[in-house]
């Protein structure tokens, strides 16, 4: 099972989730996110992690999100509302890892998975009122038919529910961020690594 922990905003989660065994880390440069980070910070965080590092945006354009993968050292994007699909077709394009998040509505899928550009792995979260993810908030798995590729999942994943979600869906990898936070913004390090030994446990 591929894992990433997103949202890292400090040296102690970075080292539990590479420690802990996940792929990969996530690192948020939106704004209005309690895990925004500059792109200096994000950098320095970054530098040396021997695991799949990407940055998580908001509306950038294409090149706007490729100069910042570019700043930070990252492998890959993540990059939520507009532009999503350019983003992540030029970063294919480009050589980096690609996430495309995915909108779950109560009754399915917001948009064709099948748009979704090749060797960009679609990020399914729970759709919010502002379009993006990091809601904590499970969706009903059972909405869902198989999407007939790859996917991640995300969406109020913990090492509490992990397993079932799992077993439901049968993803590629799972995504995890708030549900293992002591305060918003702040990882819990134990959080952290007892999700990816649940998840990989499968």
């Amino acid at each position: 099972m591929w894992v990433k922990i997103c949202g890292i905003t400090d040296e102690a989660a970075l080292d539990a989730a590479v420690d802990g065994g996940a792929d990969a880390v996530g690192f948020v440069l939106a704004q209005n996110s309690p895990r925004t980070l500059t792109v200096d910070r994000a950098a320095d965080l970054m530098r040396a992690v021997p695991i799949a590092r990407f940055i998580v945006t908001v509306d950038l354009t294409p090149s706007e999100a490729l100069a910042a993968a570019e700043l930070t050292g990252a492998d890959g994007i993540q990059n939520h509302g507009l532009h999503a699909t350019g983003v992540a077709a030029e970063a294919v394009d480009a050589g980096y890892l690609s996430l495309h998040p995915v909108r779950v509505l109560p009754t399915g899928l917001e948009s064709d998975i099948a748009s979704i550009p090749a060797q960009s792995l679609p990020l399914l979260d729970t759709a919010s009122a502002d379009g993006h993810g990091g809601t904590g908030i499970t969706f009903d798995w059972h909405v869902l038919d198989s999407p007939g590729r790859p996917f991640v999942l995300a969406g109020g994943l913990g090492p509490h529910n992990v397993t079932s979600a799992i077993e439901a869906l049968d993803p590629f990898g799972v995504d995890a961020s708030s549900r293992l936070e002591s305060a918003p913004g702040v990882k819990d390090p134990r959080s952290i690594v007892d999700f990816i030994h649940e998840a990989k446990a499968l």
